[in-house]
């Protein structure tokens, strides 16, 4: 019978694996060697044994871990490896979502590195067509423009807590933005009224915190300096009045990135501070006048 079998290193140079492994295999009982001397130890197996291990390689390459193998092996349940492989399945796919979620926060990175090596100067006040965005939001709960940035820290603290609590990945915390309601805004009755990330339309619109910013047109103010946001939102709102823009939305600051200056003592960004506006109706009768 010894003469018909194979020894474990020629075992396991046919299969393209280690002398290890098949150790492993034992230990686990996911295969035994056919035969085992007793007086040197030496493990030898029947090559026909081959098929038991282009299955447990085939199981490996689905995703199974060995520990499932061998208990597939044990209860000889087909099933069972139906029901690992469909739990299987659903883990790709959670990885695919994230990936993709991983993807779209980097290439919104790229987008506002982008945005501001192009930026005009601080103080520059322009009008943008912005395609739509969508954001997850929470309600801010301090009116962090009486109180500092300290206070504001904690409400970026607050929006990264329950954007974990509600399963979203903390880097698209890096991406964030904060808003005042237009009737507030018109009235220079600056009270922040929601604190949101950038998202993609991947988080599900009927997710709690998930809304949507309209594209259109928006009277947009650049600015590098957190502490002077106020000063150029009202700035920003007197051009509306100068201009006769009428302000159709809720007043937005949106910082474009925090790449800008690297400063370990404080937080550092260029932010766009923007309404979006309509513009007054003139016939072409009266422009040709």
């Amino acid at each position: 019978m010894k003469n018909e079998l194979i020894s474990i290193g020629k075992m396991a140079e046919i299969n393209q694996i280690t002398i290890a492994t098949l150790r492993l295999y034992d230990k686990m009982g996911l295969l035994h060697p056919r035969y085992v001397d007793p007086e040197t130890g030496y493990r030898y197996y029947d090559i026909q044994q081959n098929a038991r291990l282009d299955m447990i390689a085939y199981m490996k390459e689905l995703g199974m871990s060995l520990a499932e193998i061998g208990n597939v092996l044990k209860k000889e349940d087909i099933t069972l490896i139906e029901d690992i492989l469909a739990r299987k399945n659903e883990q790709i796919h959670q990885q695919i979502r994230e990936l993709n979620a991983r993807h779209d926060a980097v290439t919104r990175a790229i987008s506002s590195i982008e945005r501001y090596r192009k930026s005009p100067r601080t103080g520059t006040i322009s009008l943008e067509y912005i395609d739509r965005r969508y954001i997850w939001a929470i309600p801010c709960t301090t009116n962090f423009y009486a109180k500092g940035i300290r206070s504001y820290e904690e409400v970026l603290i607050e929006l990264r807590r329950e954007l974990i609590a509600n399963g979203i990945s903390q880097f698209h915390s890096y991406n964030t933005g904060t808003s005042i309601l237009m009737e507030h805004f018109i009235e220079e009755n600056f009270i922040p009224d929601k604190a949101f990330v950038f998202s993609d339309k991947n988080f599900g619109a009927n997710e709690k915190g998930n809304a949507i910013i309209d594209s259109g047109m928006f009277a947009c103010i650049y600015l590098d300096n957190y502490d002077k946001e106020l000063d150029y939102a009202k700035k920003l709102l007197a051009f509306c009045k100068e201009q006769q823009y009428t302000i159709s939305g809720n007043y937005l600051c949106e910082v474009l990135t925090e790449f800008a200056v690297f400063d370990s003592g404080h937080r550092n960004m260029f932010m766009r501070l923007q309404v979006p506006v309509s513009f007054p109706y003139i016939s072409q009768c009266d422009s040709l006048s």
